[in-house]
């Protein structure tokens, strides 16, 4: 049985597009300054394109001390670990078509009232207790607009030295596992 997801935990989180070759979640260059985000966001083809850039810190929104096990349905912020402190996954501005929030990372948990939290909500697990597993299919949806910040999702070619671009859709899963992730322990 898989292991379960607890706060503190490092992760990768890998996207299912193309049976689960739509990369791994990644900071990818400065974001615009002006918008207080922090880096770009897209896919990688690795989990390590860069020192810790396709690493993520899982952490409660809601106060659950680390070494919680996570549940779906559990709020949670993600902050990415490149350069010991990437910043947490946020929506900031409009995306294209047909896509509803770019994603970045800012320097604080929640730039705006919930553009930092994401709900997860698992599809399944090995059991029926409600706990997340490292391996389990999961949907990330953002806090932003009283919950209609949209669900975290690949679209469009990424940027150099990235696989695709990464944005909030209206649908949990847009097209073939854009909307499906896993998380998986670091490696490093």
């Amino acid at each position: 049985m898989a292991d379960v997801l607890k706060y503190g935990d490092h992760v990768h989180l890998q996207n299912g597009y193309n049976s689960w070759k739509g990369g791994y979640l990644d900071t990818n260059g400065h974001a615009d300054g002006s918008s207080g985000g922090k880096y770009g966001v897209s896919t990688a083809e690795s989990a390590s394109r860069g020192k810790g850039t396709g690493t993520w810190e899982v952490l409660s929104a809601e106060g659950k001390a680390n070494g919680t096990e996570v549940t779906s349905g559990d709020i949670i912020y993600l902050r990415n670990l490149y350069g010991g402190d990437g910043g947490y996954l946020d929506t900031n501005g409009h995306a294209p078509a047909p896509n509803e929030y770019e994603v970045l990372t800012s320097p604080g948990r929640d730039r705006a009232a919930g553009t930092g939290r994401w709900r997860v909500f698992a599809d399944s697990s090995t059991t029926d207790d409600n706990k997340v597993r490292h391996g389990d299919v999961v949907r990330l949806l953002n806090g932003y607009n009283d919950w209609r910040g949209g669900f975290l999702d690949t679209c469009h070619q990424g940027p150099e030295a990235g696989l695709y671009g990464v944005s909030t859709s209206f649908y949990s899963d847009r097209g073939k596992g854009t909307g499906q992730w896993k998380f998986s322990k670091a490696t490093a």
